[in-house]
């Protein structure tokens, strides 16, 4: 036992203590279990013989005494617990615990029970079974075979059924939930019986503020889940007054009851095929805290309040939408009894084509009745399957308006949960297709494709929801429209989803990967020359996108982005072995004709350089291209249907889409997009998070986008993420910035970066290594501020993030910049954080390259707000005119657009004086705070503020003209010479006057009561 664990007889705050603590809460008298022996446990078979012969004796005693439990050699007792073994392997516990089984001995023939399910009210003999049901924990289970005598630290079993193991840890002794779930990754053989598949429900990973689980044990492959109830719209617990954080696990998940509707309703084993190679292979599904908890509540809420309820379930990309939704939809037919149902059909709307087959599968594996669910894709069916009480119906967002007719009118005696899928709306574009189609612009995406969630809102708002059905929306983007039809209305005034699982919290969990995490803008810099002699006029925003469409699209610009696209494809993604070696690319193209610009291009270039991997191109319907009418079949060489499929086997790497597969596409193995079509708003979060799907190898991913800006793409993830940082564009001289920083702090020096890298490199004792970082660390506590420590590990932070973003993309390597990284790695999670007041709490953890970076360059934090959102719906104005529109000269056009997207290289001197001389000046001119400086305050003041209005503006030009700042922060003289003329040319005292400026505010302005 540790020495801090028990320190002078005082609590034991050992691991056993944890251990004993658990077993006790949950063999105490309302705990509902009991506490099983070690000795009992049958290693080779995996099942604890005392318990299941006691549930035998006292539920079934003529089974009993014909297996001969009593006789421990008795060959019809071994025949028995060999068959018991041999159907738990090849069909799952909890299939044995759900059906039972025959066997058949020379006394006769049995049919099997073993577990009693939990009793409808009234039935004395369902009662009966489900009390004689044996719950039984077990402390250090000796499990292995052989002499090794390995043990677990808890087991739990029903009936004498293992259900679920535990491996448990203790921080006051520096272990966490990752060093437990390390231990069954490298110690627990998944050979051994108890660890084989679908023989326990889950494997758990416990501390005393963690939970993570695990269905299927695979040794290094093993992937370990978050178990948590989620904190602060983030990953981890809340505190617990009453105890450990993680005690919600055994008291309330693993309680008895709890544990009976999991294995009744939830744990599925899946049985699934392969359709090329006819191998079949199974899947145990354990449901996630966050999918157990919706549905339980949802369930409660609907038994309680009846039909004619409305519910939004807003649950991140990555949450298991699906089966959430097939879980809901199977319990709520039942939900009440048979004699009291509170719904007499349950239809579920959904564009998803493979939710229709999940939902089914998961159903019949809870029932054989085959009846029970059915496809309505058209109108004749769904009013079929209506007429002949079919109790689960899955119909598409098309067949909505006909599902709110027939519902209230012809069957309006009847009561219906309708659960509404409307994160995804298909992967076929066909919306788009056609609205271009119709417009003459055959090549041009709309500018916002109508999802489902618009067309379910559209259809809401021609006709009312009805009374006698109960709506359950899923989605994980929702608009404010959703809201007020979906939402629930509280206290203050305000609707809100009734349940929420945040992409933040599914970020942090692992359940999906931060798509902007390495997000990356690619420029495009070219001039355009007007062509023809006169000037006329045009519609100056039209004429913008006009003109961005023509140089994008351009077979010169076309080839270059694709070879760009190609070469990091092949050295970022598939040499690095990226995803296990099975990463796949997809290109986000502007319409189908740009689609397949890029994919000839992407094609012709891949078998110039002699690359044996292909690309495939998806789009909707039939195009001409190069005067031949083609469709993606013709060209892939394989039906349509086959393209996800085929994606994922080699030589196929890149898919290029046209308005499809960019929502409702799950594919694991993505892990890079290439955009080159405007997108904001729902549309930029629903296509980004085609790669945030999890795979056991996918440890990042890449955007890399040539179309927007990354203001805009921040702005659309704002609403519905929380708490990340958006990487732009990052100068590789930042690092050398950063570095600068930190050597000026005096923490550490070169001749401590070398001693510690090479001691670390040569696998010097850890001891020795932690002495030396100590040594640092309280370098740092005697730093002669707080202010001063906040900077260095905040710029230590921002250091090691950059480098390990920079290492992946940059061609080449800079040892100094891997050896202080490989120092700061160690150093950084042994610096104390600074004594802070509550204002200042956290200050250290949101301190990154993002925020610092931005702040630097445009005075806002590009951190998306740790915050609810705030949506409003905006009403329509009713005046039925179109916009004012802006017309310009060619010229002017011409000469805007260049300004924006043309800018010409800084070694262009006429370009230089055109900066200092005039656009710097000019944003000094306007900056708020200098104006407010030169009119509140004296010029001594005032000078300061120009001087730092001189750095923002700097800063604000900092992507696009790196040598100007380069020159302005490192040559003082050319620094002071700028600012001083610069303060020569802009002030004014009187500036401002005639403005309502940031001055200070008036007494109603201030918030302070009148």
């Amino acid at each position: 036992m540790s020495g801090t664990a028990r320190l002078y007889g005082g609590t034991d705050m050992s691991e056993g203590a944890l251990e004993r603590d658990i077993v006790a809460d949950m063999t105490s008298p309302s705990g509902g279990w009991r506490e099983g022996s070690p000795s009992s446990y049958d290693r080779g078979r995996a099942i604890d013989t005392e318990q299941l012969q006691a549930f035998l004796e006292a539920t079934q005693p003529e089974a009993a005494a014909a297996f001969e439990l009593a006789s421990p050699q008795s060959q019809v007792r071994a025949q028995f617990l060999n068959r018991v073994q041999g159907y738990i392997t090849n069909y799952g516990v909890v299939d044995l615990l759900r059906k039972g089984m025959n066997h058949s001995t020379s006394t006769g023939s049995f049919e099997v029970f073993f577990y009693g399910a939990t009793p409808s009210p009234g039935n004395k003999v369902a009662e009966q079974r489900y009390l004689a049901n044996r719950w039984s924990v077990t402390r250090q289970l000796r499990y292995s075979q052989d002499e090794t005598q390995l043990a677990l630290d808890l087991a739990i079993f029903l009936n004498g059924l293992p259900l679920a193991t535990f491996e448990l840890k203790n921080k006051q002794t520096k272990q966490t939930v990752e060093d437990a779930v390390e231990q069954y990754k490298s110690s627990r053989d998944a050979r051994d019986p108890l660890f084989t598949d679908g023989r326990c429900l889950a494997h758990f990973a416990v501390d005393e503020h963690s939970v993570r689980f695990c269905t299927r044990l695979a040794g290094k492959k093993s992937w370990f889940l978050p178990f948590d109830k989620g904190w602060e719209g983030g990953a981890g617990n809340p505190l617990n007054p009453n105890g450990y954080r993680t005690a919600y696990l055994w008291q309330d998940i693993l309680s008895p009851a709890s544990l009976a509707d999991i294995i009744e309703h939830y744990a599925v084993r899946l049985v699934e095929k392969d359709p090329k190679t006819r191998k079949t292979t199974r899947r145990q599904i354990f449901p996630r805290y966050h999918q157990l908890d919706v549905v339980r509540a949802l369930l409660k809420d609907s038994e309680a309040n009846g039909a004619g309820q409305r519910y939004l379930i807003q649950h991140s990309a990555g949450s298991g939408k699906s089966n959430s939704i097939a879980w809901l939809a199977h319990q709520l037919v039942s939900l009440g009894g048979d004699d009291s149902s509170v719904f007499d059909a349950v239809i579920v709307v959904t564009d998803r084509i493979n939710l229709d087959t999940q939902i089914e599968r998961t159903v019949r594996s809870f029932t054989q009745v085959r009846s029970l669910v059915k496809h309505a894709d058209k109108s004749k069916d769904l009013r079929e399957a209506l007429a002949n009480g079919t109790k689960i119906i899955i119909s598409t967002v098309q067949k909505f308006p006909v599902i709110l007719q027939d519902i209230g009118n012809t069957h309006r005696e009847r009561r219906f949960a309708i659960i509404i899928d409307e994160a995804h709306s298909g992967q076929g574009g066909k919306t788009t297709h056609a609205m271009s189609s119709a417009l003459g612009t055959a090549g041009e995406a709309a500018e916002e494709e109508e999802t489902t969630e618009d067309k379910i809102n559209r259809i809401i708002e021609s006709q009312k929801l009805l009374d006698n059905a109960s709506y359950y929306a899923f989605t994980a983007t929702p608009k404010p429209r959703t809201l007020g039809y979906f939402g629930r209305l509280e206290a203050d005034g305000q609707k809100y989803p009734f349940h929420v699982y945040t992409m933040k919290q599914a970020i942090e969990e692992g359940f999906i990967l931060d798509v902007l995490k390495t997000y990356q803008t690619v420029e495009s810099y070219y001039k355009l020359i007007k062509s023809v002699e006169d000037d006329p006029e045009f519609d100056a925003k039209k004429a913008a996108k006009k003109l961005r469409r023509y140089v994008e699209g351009n077979s010169h610009a076309i080839q270059a982005k694709a070879s760009i696209m190609v070469d990091h494809l092949l050295g970022n993604v598939i040499r690095p072995r990226k995803v296990g070696g099975k990463a796949r690319a997809m290109i986000v193209a502007e319409g189908v004709e740009r689609a397949l610009d890029y994919y000839f291009a992407i094609d012709a270039y891949l078998k110039k350089l002699g690359s044996p991997y292909r690309a495939i191109v998806a789009f909707s319907g039939e195009h001409e291209h190069s005067g031949k009418n083609v469709t993606e079949a013709s060209i892939n060489g394989f039906p349509s249907r086959a393209i996800e499929e085929t994606l994922r086997e080699d030589p196929y790497r890149i898919l290029v889409c046209a308005d499809k597969f960019q929502t409702g596409y799950d594919e694991p193995l993505l892990h890079t997009m290439y955009v080159d079509k405007p997108l904001s708003g729902v549309r930029a979060v629903q296509t980004l998070s085609r790669l945030n799907r999890a795979h056991p190898d996918k440890r990042d991913v890449a955007v890399l986008d040539f179309y927007n800006k990354t203001e805009v793409i921040q702005k659309s993830f704002e609403k519905w993420y929380r708490t990340t940082m958006l990487a732009d564009e990052i100068d590789p001289n930042t690092l050398h910035d950063l570095r600068a920083v930190l050597d000026g702090v005096g923490v550490y020096g070169q001749e401590d970066i070398d001693w510690f890298v090479e001691m670390f490199l040569a696998k010097e004792p850890r001891a020795r290594l932690e002495t030396f970082l100590d040594q640092l660390v309280q370098a740092y506590r005697e730093l002669g501020s707080e202010d001063q420590q906040v900077e260095f590990k905040g710029t230590a932070k921002a250091f090691v993030r950059t480098y390990d973003y920079l290492a992946g993309i940059l061609p080449y390597r800079n040892p100094e910049w891997l050896k202080l990284s490989i120092l700061l790695t160690f150093l950084i999670p042994k610096l104390p954080a600074p004594i802070e007041d509550d204002l200042s709490r956290g200050i250290l953890e949101t301190v990154d390259l993002e925020s610092y970076r931005a702040e630097q360059q445009t005075a806002i934090s590009i951190a998306l707000g740790d915050e609810d959102a705030e949506l409003t719906v905006t009403a329509p104005t009713g005046t039925g005119q179109r916009p004012d529109v802006e017309l310009k000269r060619a010229s002017v056009i011409f000469e805007e657009f260049n300004r924006n997207f043309g800018n010409i290289p800084w070694t262009d001197k006429d370009r230089i004086r055109h900066l200092i001389g005039v656009e710097i000046p000019a944003k000094v001119r306007e900056d708020k705070k200098y104006l407010n400086a030169q009119k509140f305050n004296d010029e001594q003041n005032a000078r300061v503020e120009s001087d730092a209005a001189v750095l923002r503006a700097i800063m604000a030009f900092l992507k696009s003209d790196t040598e100007l700042y380069r020159q302005f922060a490192g040559d003082p003289s050319f620094k002071r010479w700028l600012t001083e003329m610069v303060f020569r040319e802009t002030y004014d005292p009187k500036a401002g006057e005639e403005e309502h400026l940031d001055g200070p505010p008036s007494p109603a302005e201030d918030g302070s009561p009148d």
